[in-house]
């Protein structure tokens, strides 16, 4: 571990314990990243300022779960951003839109040989994913076509959320491998 990486644990363990002082250094020496993992996946400065309050509420929150060696301290905090990050994004996005632009794909009519073709590649990635156990096949289509979150593919499936996140990994390999000429 890097001397910055034990710094930061040192910190995130200092906060566990209500430290405010640990908890400020802490947001000095990692806001400017995690903002920029929230304004990556968010697009709008605003957005990303008021999500990255929200992440150093759940750091603080938080801050006793981090069990150092099992990840990077600086990884755990862009996790939390990063999934902070997405539920907003998800939250946003009006559900009507969804419908409307799905029911707007369905009414225009592809040609024929594109028709085929779309076909073929939706065959194609249904044959790739029922080669995977029929609980990662799940997982798979609810995180990316449903928009579940880990969180709620971990309690669905009744297994922690590290062990979801690499069903979801393992599984995207997998799929990408079989999907590969």
């Amino acid at each position: 571990m890097t001397p910055h990486a034990e710094g930061i644990s040192d910190l995130i363990a200092r906060t566990a314990l209500g430290d405010r002082v640990a908890f400020r250094q802490l947001y000095e020496r990692t806001s400017a990243k995690l903002f920029g993992v929230c304004l990556r996946i968010l697009k709008e400065r605003q957005d990303a300022e008021e999500a990255l309050q929200d992440v150093y509420i759940k750091i603080w929150q938080r801050s006793g779960h981090y069990l150092e060696g099992q990840a990077s301290p600086i990884s755990w905090l862009v996790a939390i951003a990063r999934n902070h990050s997405l539920d907003r994004l998800r939250a946003r996005r009006p559900a009507a839109l969804d419908i409307e632009s799905a029911l707007d794909l369905a009414a225009t009519d592809p040609d024929p040989e594109q028709s085929a073709e779309n076909g073929e590649q939706r065959q194609k990635i249904d044959e790739c994913l029922d080669r995977l156990a029929p609980d990662r096949a799940d997982a798979v289509r609810s995180a990316y076509l449903d928009g579940w979150s880990y969180a709620e593919l971990a309690e669905r499936h009744g297994v922690p959320l590290n062990t979801m996140r690499t069903w979801l990994r393992r599984s995207l390999i997998r799929l990408r491998d079989c999907l590969s000429p």
